[in-house]
């Protein structure tokens, strides 16, 4: 009998999902093949018609809502539309979320994995600098103009504000004090709303 229509993709779905979430918790290494089809609900032997490996796997899995449109959005009371004005302002808010500091599982891979990566070859830093660019390019859509202000300025700008989210997250979860992590998240997300001329809209948020 055959599979109905979309039967592939929405298993090879499973399976990044799977993969995302045991990477973000465990990392590249801590996570075999075998752990990552049985928390799909499947089994090994389906693997290798979606992926030639788990490295293969795992440049999918470095995905966010900056590239991903079905990457599952599980941060409680965190909304995030990306056709909105003030994207960049949710971004920040978002990234810097409490939300986010506890939800390690469903966390952005650029602050879950940063150390795989770094270790890992040019396929998987691609894939990194993929999402990191597409947060950049959204951050900077809707920054606001300063006076004097060029298109290079707008842009280190809005890099600037993309690593200054991705290291404050890291930062944070590395705190065992969660007070002083929320007091750098919250330092963060002033210093970057500034940044981008959305200081203005924290009260929104």
């Amino acid at each position: 009998m055959p599979y109905p229509a979309g039967h592939r993709e929405e298993t090879r779905e499973r399976i990044v999902e799977s993969a995302r979430k045991l990477f973000n918790q465990r990392g590249f290494e801590g996570v075999s093949v075998n752990e990552i089809m049985a928390e799909a609900g499947l089994t090994r032997g389906g693997f290798y018609t979606y992926f030639a490996s788990k490295s293969d796997l795992y440049v999918e899995a470095l995905g966010c809502f900056f590239t991903d449109p079905n990457w599952k959005n599980r941060w409680e009371g965190v909304e995030i539309d990306p056709s909105a004005a003030d994207i960049g302002a949710q971004i920040v808010h978002a990234y810097l979320s409490q939300q986010h500091l506890e939800n390690i599982e469903n966390s952005c891979p650029m602050a879950a994995l940063p150390s795989d990566v770094a270790r890992s070859g040019a396929p998987v830093k691609r894939a990194f600098e993929k999402v990191f660019q597409a947060m950049v390019d959204l951050l900077e859509r809707s920054m606001r103009w300063q006076k004097g202000e060029d298109g290079d300025g707008r842009r280190s700008t809005a890099q600037a504000i993309a690593a200054l989210c991705v290291g404050g997250m890291v930062v944070a979860r590395s705190m065992e004090d969660r007070a002083l992590a929320a007091q750098l998240l919250a330092a963060g997300k002033a210093i970057a709303l500034e940044l981008g001329g959305w200081e203005d809209r924290v009260e929104r948020h």
